[in-house]
């Protein structure tokens, strides 16, 4: 069983910054380190695939309309925490983020930004960029 915790979250002005966290409690973990991803999503709409990172933290994949973003995904397996850090924040980047883990494996690329492909998730952080 993974559970997953995320914080970092909050009310930030445009072009501030926040660092979301989400830490994994899973038995195995060191063993059977998951595939992890950050989702985000508005009221009424699906989850949207931010980025994803490989179970060793070498691979990662961001989302198109991420480019040219100032996000950074990693993660610390000796902490069993992924990261999200985000810069240059602006309003449209208010929704509420989730942290997810699929204990499968997933090929490298746009597979990880699917939401079908994971099967834990994180009860999710708000973001809020407002001035």
């Amino acid at each position: 069983q993974v559970h997953l915790m995320e914080s970092g979250g909050g009310s930030v002005q445009p072009g501030g910054s926040l660092r979301l966290s989400c830490a994994v409690a899973a038995s195995g973990y060191t063993t059977n380190r998951p595939q992890m991803a950050w989702f985000r999503q508005r009221p009424g709409e699906e989850r949207e695939g931010i980025a994803g990172i490989s179970p060793g933290g070498h691979y990662t994949y961001f989302a198109d309309y991420m480019k040219g973003r100032f996000f950074t995904i990693s993660r610390d397996n000796d902490k069993r925490t992924m990261y999200l850090q985000m810069d240059s924040l602006r309003p449209e980047d208010t929704d509420l983020y989730y942290c997810a883990a699929s204990s499968v494996t997933i090929p490298v690329g746009r597979a990880y930004l699917e939401s079908s492909k994971y099967n834990y998730w994180g009860q999710g952080t708000q973001v809020t960029v407002s001035s």
